[in-house]
């Protein structure tokens, strides 16, 4: 039996990696998972677009990030993560700038499927493989932390936009978002250092949930369970400051429940991350996403402030644990000199579920002039995600205890 004097000590430097990487996600993506929601209604009333049609700005993006984080996932197994990200970086902070500028709806387009390719894809799949690549034990708590940074990016960016846009309209606004990932995310992508060598220790984490299902099941099954779930979450993440606008009748302080959902979101991601390292991955990612579908259609039967900062973080904290079940459970069951390259293909199809959904939410208001259809086909979608990681989970255990006999 191994005694714990005999683990190779890890640096404590790690943990500098951790932080660097929350504040990285927080900015980059808080910008690009859903920052454009600050600036759908604007985007309406200055250019006369449809709510479907702004919507599939952030879409395109999303689908841009997912196309991006293979390519990129792939080259981080490669070279250096610092390069991958500075590329990321420089990348962010151009389009933004230049969208500012932008007068149809093709250019917005390009240039948020440009910040997602070279952008979000440099800087979300490598980054998560990296954190993961620095930690032998704890994991789980490690990405958790990590993946809480995007959390609270993807509350604080819209929330800060939203009174941006409303003292000095939204062409400043986006600017000033371009202008804070290059003096953000340059400096600490030099962060993001490969971890020295070290023993092929195996965590509880990974050796809980680690299937003897070939490589080429795991990863499609995954991709498609992630589609769900990352289609399912995009509903609230896209659609409910404008709903609370629609239904309240507010501005811009809408943007203050989805900033406490997503601040309680941090505190799920930390929970959840935890909770994997204990309970395994798969099993994690079951109980977080049961209770983000549970709760999905509870935003219908809000009509109030009140009512929506009560609900919000309680929904938030569930949400959050998703998304850090499926980095933990991806790490545990791809080989790790892939990793980097197997957390981009499967969360390509996270980012095509948050395309669609955010797509299909717009849609279904432009066609129903309500979001009683968004919010219910996003709880269908969470069902999806769940009865696909439960399948998983109990094909590979069978398959575990038929080998142990």
């Amino acid at each position: 039996m191994e005694l714990e004097q005999d683990r190779p000590s890890e640096p404590a430097f790690r943990w500098l990696v951790v932080l660097a990487a929350a504040l990285l996600l927080a900015i980059a993506m808080g910008t690009l998972v859903n920052g454009i929601s600050a600036f759908l209604l604007p985007l309406e009333a200055h250019f006369g677009w449809s709510r479907a049609d702004t919507s599939a700005i952030n879409s395109v993006g999303l689908i841009g990030i997912g196309l991006g984080g293979i390519g990129m996932g792939f080259l981080a197994d490669r070279v250096q993560t610092r390069t991958v990200c500075l590329i990321g970086a420089v990348a962010m902070s151009v389009t933004l700038v230049t969208s500012a500028y932008a007068q149809t709806l093709w250019q917005f387009y390009a240039l948020f499927f440009g910040a997602g390719v070279f952008g979000g894809g440099a800087l979300f799949a490598p980054v998560m493989a990296l954190v993961g690549r620095w930690f032998q034990t704890g994991a789980g708590l490690a990405i958790g932390i990590a993946s809480a940074g995007q959390a609270m990016g993807q509350g604080l960016v819209p929330y800060g936009a939203g009174y941006l846009i409303e003292n000095f309209g939204w062409q400043t606004a986006i600017t000033s978002l371009g202008v804070l990932a290059a003096v953000t995310l340059v400096p600490l992508s030099f962060l993001m250092r490969e971890p020295p060598a070290k023993t092929q220790n195996i965590s509880r984490a990974d050796s809980t949930d680690r299937p003897r299902l070939s490589h080429w099941v795991v990863l499609p099954a995954l991709s498609i369970a992630v589609l769900g779930c990352c289609a399912g979450m995009a509903v609230p993440l896209m659609h409910l400051v404008p709903l609370i606008q629609s239904v309240c009748g507010v501005g811009a302080e809408a943007g203050g429940p989805l900033l406490l959902m997503l601040m309680a979101a941090i505190g799920g991601r930390l929970f959840f991350g935890r909770l994997a390292d204990l309970i395994g991955p798969l099993r994690a990612w079951m109980a977080a996403t049961a209770w983000q579908t549970a709760l999905m259609l509870g935003f219908l039967m809000l009509g109030t402030m009140q009512s929506f900062w009560l609900f919000a973080p309680l929904y938030g904290f569930g949400y959050g644990g998703v998304m850090t079940g499926v980095l933990i459970s991806v790490r545990a069951l791809t080989p790790e000199s892939r990793r980097a390259s197997a957390t981009g293909i499967v969360l390509s199809f996270g980012w095509l579920g948050h395309a669609l959904g955010g797509w299909q939410g717009g849609l279904s208001f432009d066609l129903t002039g309500a979001y009683t259809w968004a919010f219910g086909n996003a709880a269908l979608f969470g069902l999806l995600n769940l009865m696909i990681v439960i399948t998983i989970y109990y094909a590979a255990h069978r398959k575990s205890a038929a080998a142990a006999v």
